[in-house]
């Protein structure tokens, strides 16, 4: 295994790590047999960052157990849509009518070029085009008619 790369198990090993069992094994380390321990000596035995260590002492000071244990819903999403209601209804609507001309069909990427163009999005990948139209009908790459 290279530095900097984890293999799948270690990979798995530090999800489970995130659960609520993992986070009481902390406040437990913490406590255990009225020793003051360190952030950094109860990660090392749980083999997990000090920060998080800290993190979930932190929590459960000012919020007691349930938010300690609990992971923290997120305020806001981690990344903004792409593109809105409206926007998503443009882009259906695009896909769904006739290509430009000299095209036989809508691809992707036209559509991406032809939201930008309309000035319905500042910049948009194929990518999130085919991630929307995947949850319609309407296929931009459709059966040919016929």
């Amino acid at each position: 295994m290279r530095s900097g790369r984890r293999s799948g198990r270690s990979r798995r090993r530090d999800a489970r790590r995130c659960g609520r069992s993992f986070r009481a094994q902390i406040l437990l380390q913490a406590d255990a047999d009225g020793l003051a321990r360190t952030d950094e000596q109860i990660a090392a035995a749980l083999g997990c960052h000090p920060r998080t260590v800290g993190k979930v002492q932190r929590r459960f000071v000012s919020g007691r157990l349930e938010a300690a244990l609990h992971r923290k819903p997120q305020d806001r999403l981690s990344r903004e849509r792409a593109l809105d209601g409206a926007g998503e209804a443009r882009l259906i609507a695009l896909a769904c009518n006739e290509p430009p001309e000299g095209r036989v069909r809508w691809t992707l990427q036209l559509l991406a070029d032809e939201l930008v163009r309309l000035e319905v999005v500042p910049a948009i990948s194929g990518q999130t085009v085919r991630r929307t139209l995947k949850i319609t009908t309407c296929s931009p790459i459709g059966s040919s008619a016929g």
